[in-house]
């Protein structure tokens, strides 16, 4: 339980989101359209949550996914999403800011 509560918020082992960067890493932000305009990672796409289901054709199945958001909380429910409908790559990067620093 401890595991997935971790997994879910994107606490589990170190990810190095610069190397997944590297091999061509997708990253989706799923926060509402007015929080990604107040600030994101350059590149990011903006897919709120709740679109997410409907836009998923918009997300490339054959390379890593991180997904983002504000806290952690909603990227680790997109993570679950995609993984639930076939993408095998998937990372929960948590907040876009904290996220911005590890990929420096």
């Amino acid at each position: 339980m401890l595991d997935a509560l971790k997994s879910l918020l994107g606490m589990g082992p170190a990810t190095d989101y610069a190397e997944l960067m590297k091999k061509g890493a997708q990253i989706i932000d799923v926060r509402t359209p007015a929080e990604f305009n107040g600030g994101h990672i350059k590149g990011s796409v903006n897919i709120p949550l709740d679109n997410l289901q409907k836009q998923l054709s918009k997300i490339k199945k054959n390379q890593p996914v991180i997904t983002c958001c504000a806290s952690g909380m909603r990227s680790g429910a997109a993570k679950q999403m995609l993984q639930a409908n076939g993408y095998a790559e998937v990372y929960n990067g948590g907040g876009w800011a904290g996220l911005q620093n590890k990929l420096n």
